[in-house]
C-alpha cells in the first residue's frame, strides 16, 4: 500500500521507512525542510512537502495514502500545550479523510505518566488525567467508531538506538555538565524501553493488521532502575555516581527531572500475542555500554 508518514525523517521514522519499503510499500513522507526531503529521497520513499501546522498539506497526503502513520510531534517543552494543540488538529485532520473508509491510520503515544507505580497495560485506555498528550489519544482511538482502522502504539520513554537525542543523551548531557551521574532518591524507580528499530517493526505490524482501536505497546524491556542507567553513564563518562535528593532534582536535572523521578513499568504481554511482535535489538543498558550516547 501508499503509506503517508509524518515525521517520516525523524528517529523513529527514519527507521520505519525502511520498513515499510522493505516490506514491499510505497512511503509518502511528509517534509518541512530541505534536509528532511533529501532524507527521505535517499532512502527511497516520495516526498510531500508540508507542514504539521498545515492541514491542508497534511489532508492532501492522507487523500493519496491507502494508509497513514502519524509519528510527527513537535518537541517544544516550553510550549507544550501550543505542540499538543498541533498534534490533535493533525488527528483530527487526518481522521476526517480517513472517516469511513476503513483504511489504516496509526497513531505514537506513549506510556509516560499513565499510571505511576502500576504496570501499565494495553488494557488501561488513554487517560488525560495523568498526561495531558493522553486526550489526543483518546480522541485517536474514538476514529474507530467513524470507519477508520486506527491502533495506537504506545512507545515507552526511553526509545534508543544510535542517533538518540532524547531523556538518554539529555541525562548524559546533564552528567557531563554537573561532573556527577545522578539518579533521583533511591534510584529504584523504572523506565521502560525500547530500541528503536523494534518500535518500527510494531509500528509495521500495526498498519498491517492491527483491528480497529487497538493500543499497543512499544515496550521491550518493562522497567529498568534509573539507577542503573546513571550508573553506566558513569563509568562511561569516568564520573562518580551519587543520589539526587527529590528536593534538588528540579535544580539538577532541570526539564528532566519530572519524567527521571516517575516509577513507570509497562508490559506488552498483550501486544506480543496478539501481532506476533518479539523484540529481537540490545536492551537499553547493552545500547548505553555500546558508546555511541557519549561520542
Amino acid at each position: 500500500m501508499r503509506v503517508f508518514v509524518t515525521g517520516a525523517s525523524g528517529f523513529i521514522g527514519s527507521a520505519v521507512v525502511p520498513e515499510l519499503l522493505s516490506a514491499g510499500h510505497r512511503v509518502l513522507g511528509l517534509a518541512r525542510s530541505d534536509a528532511s526531503t533529501m532524507a527521505l529521497s535517499a532512502a527511497g520513499a516520495e516526498v510531500h512537502r508540508g507542514d504539521l501546522n498545515d492541514p491542508e498539506s497534511l489532508r492532501a497526503g492522507a487523500s493519496e495514502a491507502d494508509g497513514v502513520i502519524h509519528l510527527g510531534f513537535i518537541h517544544d517543552f516550553n510550549n507544550f500545550e501550543a505542540s499538543l494543540r498541533t498534534d490533535l488538529r493533525a488527528i483530527e485532520t487526518i481522521g476526517k479523510v480517513l472517516e469511513g473508509s476503513g483504511r489504516p491510520f496509526v497513531i505514537a503515544s506513549g506510556t509516560q505518566g499513565l499510571a505511576p507505580g502500576r504496570v501499565v497495560t494495553e488494557e488501561m485506555p488513554f487517560d488525560p488525567r495523568f498526561h495531558p498528550r493522553m486526550a489526543n489519544g483518546a480522541v485517536a482511538i474514538g476514529l474507530a467508531e467513524r470507519g477508520v482502522r486506527v491502533s495506537a502504539v504506545r512507545l515507552a520513554p526511553t526509545v534508543h538506538g544510535t542517533g538518540d537525542h532524547g531523556f538518554l543523551k539529555t541525562l548524559v548531557d546533564v552528567a557531563r555538565e554537573k561532573g556527577v551521574s545522578g539518579y533521583i532518591g533511591d534510584g529504584a524507580n523504572r523506565w521502560n524501553a525500547v530500541h528503536r528499530l523494534d518500535a518500527a517493526r510494531l509500528i509495521l505490524l500495526a498498519l498491517e493488521k492491527a483491528p480497529a482501536g487497538s493500543i499497543l505497546h512499544a515496550v521491550a524491556e518493562e522497567g529498568v532502575p534509573t539507577r542503573q542507567i546513571a550508573e553506566v553513564i558513569g563509568k562511561k563518562l569516568r564520573l562518580p555516581v551519587a543520589s539526587v535528593s527529590p528536593q534538588a532534582a528540579a535544580a539538577h536535572f532541570g526539564w528532566i527531572s519530572f519524567p527521571f523521578s516517575m516509577d513507570q513499568p509497562a508490559s506488552s504481554a498483550i501486544t506480543r500475542e496478539r501481532m506476533g511482535w518479539t523484540p529481537t535489538h540490545e536492551g537499553l543498558i547493552d545500547d548505553l555500554e555500546q558508546g555511541h550516547y557519549f561520542s
